[in-house]
């Protein structure tokens, strides 16, 4: 079968890169791109999103120029997120603007010393003007924008990320005409951060894919002997098989058990640093999210330790995880453009309650980063609602860690137990879907396997 991709039939680099993205390994870990192709569709996917997202946004926001600072290893949260794949920090101090020319024609330019990538021109000649900040007052004031927005907030820390330096300089360098237009870009950074377009969609696919097959490698009879091996020895387990498939991590992985003993459920200890034999009938939980062509997975799912002579997990188990996939369905059923975060949490807290089932929910934003920009949607310790934050609408085209638990009495066990699952789903016109599915049944490990060192 020929493959026609109408535009760009000369990227041949390109083509092989979306090929890789459709085939998924069973059996083994999903393909996994070389560092070189990983760079190509890095830059790729950043001029297409600067191309069709940032003349959207700032019309949105009413933004006639964008204006991003940052110095060396001091990098303001978006500005890295524009820097190409071979930038891994600024260049002493990088100013990128953006400038919409007559609300219509997007200029994206660099005031420094090299072009910044293919996307930002090099702007500046320091043999002609010495003087950087005056080169930045000489574009302001040809373009003569009506309102400047550069990246400082209150409430959203991704989108405070101009340095009090960086502030101050320009301000002092600029006219009091010019000074009186700069206005706060919080919104405009945040629908940068949080909207992705299809061609990363078709990558976060494959980035969930990854994770979830790490994940189930881990929670195998491969890595856990029960009555040998600790919880703290998975941990490091799948630390080290990140670094082997040339990936990072965002955060510290957690793996907890629960069991049929006197301990009560404690969401902090589910993911403190406590290490634990494992042993057969525990069911165990592990938090994971992995960093792979600049886009965040962030996981949580269970496995159950097959006792002897037992073939599947206990049916009091599978009705726990029932509820809790119940939950998953009532709250990503009430996910609407413009709805902010708190109302669907309450939407979503009441109907449970009314079906009878205890829940927390704690959602948030992921993207260029784990806990991205975004709306969010409860926090473990904020069940009434978040301020500010939980404020902020719903936009289409996002993506969000679906985390939340549901607690189920066990008689079995007698005492209640956490369900605690996390998804990382896509929330687009059609509503929310799982981009690599979502967990409804135990992974299974089995109680008879060889430890590492027989």
């Amino acid at each position: 079968m020929q493959l026609i991709l109408p535009g760009i039939m000369k990227k041949k680099l390109f083509i092989l890169t979306i090929i890789f993205f459709s085939i998924q390994l069973f059996g083994q870990v999903s393909t996994i791109l070389p560092m070189k192709d990983r760079a190509e569709v890095i830059d790729k996917i950043l001029e297409k999103r600067v191309k069709m997202l940032v003349p959207k946004l700032m019309k949105r926001e009413n933004i006639d120029m964008w204006i991003l600072i940052s110095r060396e290893y001091n990098e303001d949260p978006v500005i890295k997120t524009l820097l190409p794949a071979t930038w891994l920090s600024a260049r002493r101090r990088t100013i990128l603007i953006f400038s919409l020319d007559n609300k219509d024609s997007l200029k994206t330019l660099a005031v420094a010393r090299y072009d910044v990538g293919a996307i930002f021109k090099k702007s500046w000649d320091k043999e002609k003007q010495p003087d950087q900040w005056k080169r930045v007052s000489e574009i302001i004031e040809q373009k003569d924008p009506e309102r400047i927005g550069i990246n400082h907030s209150k409430d959203f820390a991704l989108a405070d990320g101009i340095a009090f330096t960086d502030k101050s300089e320009l301000e002092e360098n600029v006219s009091k005409k010019f000074k009186n237009r700069i206005v706060s870009a919080e919104k405009l950074a945040i629908g940068w951060l949080e909207t992705r377009i299809s061609d990363e969609i078709v990558l976060y696919r494959h980035l969930v894919k990854i994770a979830h097959d790490i994940i189930k490698e881990g929670f195998s009879s491969k890595v856990i002997t029960p009555g040998f091996t600790t919880t703290d020895d998975v941990v490091w387990w799948y630390r080290e098989r990140i670094r082997d498939l040339k990936l990072t991590t965002w955060f510290h992985p957690t793996v907890s058990i629960q069991r049929s003993d006197a301990d009560v459920f404690d969401h902090m200890k589910s993911f403190s640093k406590n290490s634990a034999v494992i042993l057969p009938g525990d069911l165990l939980h592990v938090d994971f999210g992995i960093n792979y062509l600049r886009l965040n997975s962030d996981t949580q799912q269970h496995a159950y330790v097959l006792k002897e002579n037992e073939t599947d997990a206990p049916e009091y188990l599978k009705v726990a995880m029932q509820r809790a996939n119940r939950l998953q369905d009532i709250f990503t059923n009430n996910f609407a453009v413009g709805k902010t975060g708190n109302t669907i949490l309450k939407e979503s807290r009441d109907q449970a309650i009314k079906e009878g089932i205890k829940p927390s929910i704690y959602t948030h934003p992921i993207g260029y980063h784990g806990h991205a920009a975004g709306t969010t949607l409860g926090m473990w310790d904020s069940q009434g609602g978040v301020p500010v934050n939980g404020d902020y609408p719903l936009h289409i085209n996002t993506a969000y860690a679906i985390e939340l638990n549901a607690a189920t009495y066990i008689k079995e066990w007698k005492k209640e137990i956490c369900i605690m699952l996390e998804e990382d789903a896509l929330f687009d016109k059609t509503g929310v879907w799982y981009l690599d599915g979502r967990q409804k049944e135990f992974l299974l490990i089995s109680s008879k396997a060889k430890h590492l060192s027989d």
